[in-house]
């Protein structure tokens, strides 16, 4: 089946004939751009990928990555997805699969291997893709996720890292045109501009660089601070066609720090309802197309939770059906925050039986005691350390908001370097070591611990997508 391209009419995303496709599916975090939280290492991905060329070599270090970008989504997977009547995933990428950092603007082929397999996968079970630069030169805001290794966001300080990933979207414009299976391009995920204005100028840039090859694909557009702030765009939906708006819904009840248990009652639903409004207040003005681009809770785990889990979960599950409610409510495309993982937010996620969960039991036990990574991070063995280094800069430095990471307070500064980034720095080499005299059989043994078939499946969850994804529009 050889499908239409799909296009944004007025607030709808349609197909060639004009019928409304409502998108709904997931993101695939952890696999081409991957996560801490994800697949259980410290730190950034360069971080990992460097230290295992140190501990085994270039070659199994190549052979290792490249089998788990093999195992972790196949045709199993896109089987299953669809067997949801989910119909579109996000692929989140990292610039460093097409380009090295000391060799610029020089296209590594190579980055097409695994997401042309994937884009393939789908489209033969009837599944959209929509491109996603998760992580772009230089950072483009001070996460984890953005694969810097620091709390600089370098991409808006200096402009060749801006015109290393316009040339980038030149590339992936050019190879892309024709497939009309890929619903799309997110340009940028979650941008954080301190200033407000470099984001929507660069926007018009890369818009002129993709539409110069490529005027079929819907192109979605993140907000600012993280996908949330869209009130200095302005008039530039009229400078940019076939357009759609992200924003990212993520609520705080979904998370271990929330100050409150989620019940569902009206006042809790109201700041659902009051926190999505407040996101897309400019695109309803407009008469615009809105995405939910990445949402979702994360879940508690028996091993950390112990008889706790299956009440948090529960709750946890009850945010995601009313914030499906509201996206049902409002004809909504979505893409959930994530599809695979190892157990903390993932629609399937991999085995503690599998030789990968076993050998970093331990390891991974600790990296949760420490809360070294910022993802719904839970503090509460260590926050007794870092609280008093946060009340001495309070006490002792005149309005220290002043010095706050964009968009970050205080206590997520501290957290940021001290835990996400100094604490992981000194673990990596801990992480790598595990792989340590590992023959290619080995290695091949721990990357298939994500194959679809050493999955297990999160079934409140799923159940909650295919009784969302099947209904009529």
């Amino acid at each position: 089946m050889t499908p239409s391209f799909l296009r944004v009419e007025g607030t709808k995303i349609v197909d060639g004939e004009g019928k409304e496709i409502i998108l709904r599916g997931a993101g695939l975090g952890g696999w081409l751009n991957m996560e801490n939280f994800i697949t259980g290492y410290p730190g950034c991905e360069f971080q990992i990928r460097e230290a295992l060329i140190k501990e085994i070599g270039p070659e199994k270090a190549e052979f290792f990555w490249d089998k788990f970008l093999e195992y972790f989504f196949t045709d199993e997977d896109a089987k299953f997805f669809a067997s949801l009547g989910l119909n579109c995933i996000r692929l989140p990428f990292n610039y460093h699969h097409f380009e090295d950092d000391d060799n610029p603007r020089v296209l590594k082929e190579s980055g097409f291997k695994h997401l042309d397999r994937v884009i393939e996968i789908c489209a033969k079970h009837g599944i959209y893709t929509i491109l996603d630069m998760h992580t772009a030169p230089g950072g483009q805001n001070p996460g984890w996720h953005a694969d810097h290794g620091t709390h600089v966001s370098a991409f808006w300080i200096h402009a060749d890292f801006q015109q290393r990933s316009l040339w980038l979207w030149d590339e992936l414009s050019k190879h892309y045109a024709s497939n009309p299976w890929v619903a799309g391009y997110n340009p940028l995920n979650e941008p954080a501009d301190s200033q407000h204005k470099r984001l929507v100028r660069w926007y018009d840039q890369v818009y002129q660089v993709i539409r110069k090859n490529d005027s079929k694909h819907i192109l979605f557009w993140d907000g600012n601070t993280f996908a949330q702030d869209f009130s200095q765009f302005g008039d530039a939906h009229k400078r940019w066609e076939n357009s759609s708006y992200s924003l990212h819904d993520y609520s705080i009840f979904g998370f271990p720090a929330s100050k409150e248990a989620y019940v569902g009652s009206p006042a809790q639903k109201g700041r659902l309802r009051a926190t999505l409004d407040s996101k897309q207040a400019w695109m309803k003005e407009r008469g615009l197309c809105v995405w939910n681009g990445e949402w979702g809770p994360v879940y508690a785990r028996a091993e950390y939770d112990g008889d706790d889990t299956d009440a948090i979960n529960e709750m946890r599950l009850h945010v995601l059906r009313d914030q499906l409610e509201l996206y049902q409510e409002d004809s909504m495309s979505w893409s959930i925050w994530l599809y695979k993982d190892i157990g903390f937010q993932g629609m399937v996620y991999t085995s503690r039986e599998t030789a990968y969960m076993k050998l970093f039991e331990k390891f991974l036990a600790k990296k949760q005691r420490l809360a070294i990574d910022a993802w719904g991070t839970d503090v509460k063995y260590v926050r007794h350390v870092y609280e008093p280094l946060e009340q001495l800069i309070a006490q002792n430095v005149e309005a220290p908001a002043d010095l706050d990471i964009y968009p970050w307070k205080l206590g997520r500064r501290v957290g940021t370097l001290a835990r996400d980034i100094l604490v992981s720095d000194y673990l990596v080499p801990e992480w790598a070591r595990h792989f340590a005299g590992k023959t290619e059989a080995e290695l091949d043994e721990l990357a298939r611990s994500f194959h679809f078939d050493n999955c297990l499946k999160r079934e409140g969850l799923n159940a909650a997508l295919r009784e969302h994804s099947s209904v009529a529009l």
